[in-house]
């Protein structure tokens, strides 16, 4: 299953509180921090929501 890597490279501050709350769902606690996700219509809907302040990375992790 391919996995999203995300990391927070902008500060929310000044940005709806709607957007803070998304960027701490998706598990970032701090600036240049990076979480992985599984590729889910849900957490790329998140994504969609603050895209102006993470950046992504799609990665495919290996299964044996």
């Amino acid at each position: 299953m391919a996995k999203l890597r995300v990391k927070w490279v902008k500060s929310a501050i000044g940005y709806p509180k709607d957007q803070k709350a998304t960027i701490k769902a998706l598990g970032l606690r701090k600036m240049q921090q990076t979480v992985e996700h599984n590729d889910q219509p849900a957490v790329r809907g998140m994504i969609h929501k603050v895209k102006h302040l993470v950046q992504v990375e799609e990665t495919v992790s290996e299964t044996l």
